[in-house]
């Protein structure tokens, strides 16, 4: 599968219920269980007028408007890039706004709830947020852009940009300011973690499927301008969708049909392994403790996902999935959202630092694109129906 990234060079930005794996205290076997819900709501238009969102979160200048696309400058991940600029704005702002994404998060998606319980009982407090992702429909403003916006706003710094020919899909991840890399605290009061979005290249798809997506988007008018604000809220911004365009989306591209059904949900959060105190912070041992509390995890391309220089070591569990009432009255199990699991290795030249004494910026940063190809299928339907190995 064609997949690559661009480092150094310019970034173009086009612009209920739940099917629980609950842990066994004695073998590995998966108990399965139905946590019911309401359906995702619709923000109205004239709702969101009334809920304005962060108008100062337009895009530094940089970012030259060109149609439906922007150009930036990606800054390069190297030795010169480890002195960030400070945080900007209101921290308690941010972390509030973080902090709401994840509530979201775990309220629809029990295993991720679970998996997070389960760490803190055996590690203590010292969960850290490796990077949290979004998807997004590249059309009309409504991409990477309009959820990156006020993330940049508070001084994160885009880095470089992914592309997943074969999916359609193009990404940028977010540094955080240099109080993202703090070692006090814990989850989403600890280190900011790294943000990750995608966006589906929409006029790439088939004229069928780029109708059925434009078709919600002009629904959601200018609703891209509250990505940040649907996230917190759990809601859509565009109408409810009909079954029958959800299906046709579904046959083209399964990154498609999850974005109209979730929108700017958070898809997943990553712990970091490595920030962890006791034996399961080696990635091999902390899947062995998932899978043996009767966890399912991502097979595809094996369960553990590592970069060609052996640094960056990656897994998932599969998606959750939620029960949702389509427009025309149709309900269905859809994919919801899932947990990924991240350990950094120090980078070559750090390589004889005591481990107690490496610090985030010793580590390998960045992403990797064979990984996050094989993390994208956390939600795909050969996964998720997959038995438990």
């Amino acid at each position: 599968m064609e997949a690559f990234a661009v480092r150094g060079a310019p970034t173009f930005l086009h612009s209920s219920s739940f099917l629980f794996r609950s842990p066994s205290s004695s073998s590995s076997a998966t108990r399965r269980s139905r946590v019911s819900f309401s359906s995702l709501p619709s923000l109205s238009r004239a709702c969101l007028r009334r809920l304005h969102p962060f108008q100062q979160g337009t895009l530094p200048s940089r970012f030259i408007s060109n149609g439906n696309r922007n150009l930036c400058m990606a800054l390069q991940s190297d030795a010169s890039s480890v002195v960030e600029a400070p945080l900007k704005g209101n921290e308690l702002f941010l972390r509030t706004m973080i902090s709401g994404m994840e509530k979201v998060y775990l309220s629809r998606n029990p295993t991720a709830k679970a998996i997070l319980e389960l760490v803190r009982k055996d590690d203590g407090e010292h969960i850290c947020y490796d990077h949290f992702a979004f998807r997004t429909f590249g059309v009309d403003g409504h991409g990477i852009d309009s959820m990156a916006k006020i993330f940049l706003y508070f001084g994160y710094k885009p880095r470089e940009e992914l592309r997943f020919p074969a999916k359609k899909l193009r990404a940028l991840w977010f540094a955080p300011p240099s109080t993202g890399y703090s070692e006090n605290g814990t989850g989403v009061d600890g280190a900011l973690p790294r943000i990750f979005i995608s966006e589906l290249l929409v006029d790439q798809l088939s004229y069928e499927s780029q109708e059925v997506i434009r078709k919600y988007i002009k629904t959601s008018d200018s609703g891209y301008e509250h990505a940040a604000l649907a996230s917190t809220m759990g809601c859509l911004t565009w109408e409810k969708p009909l079954y029958s365009d959800y299906q046709l989306l579904s046959r083209e591209s399964e990154y498609a049909a999850w974005t109209l059904v979730n929108g700017y949900a958070l898809n997943h959060v990553t712990i970091s392994t490595h920030r962890l105190k006791s034996h399961i912070r080696k990635i091999d041992s902390f899947n062995q403790f998932i899978h043996a509390n009767g966890f399912k995890l991502n097979s595809e391309g094996g369960i553990l996902k590592v970069s060609p220089d052996g640094l960056l070591l990656q897994s998932s569990t599969v998606a959750d999935t939620t029960s949702f009432k389509f427009a025309d009255g149709v309900t269905e199990y859809v994919a919801c959202s899932y947990i990924e699991f991240a350990e950094r290795l120090l980078l070559p030249e750090y390589k004889n630092i005591p481990d107690e004494e490496a610090q985030e910026f010793h580590r390998r940063d960045g992403f990797e694109v064979g990984n996050a190809d094989k993390i994208f299928e956390s939600t795909s339907r050969d996964q998720v129906t997959r038995k438990a190995a």
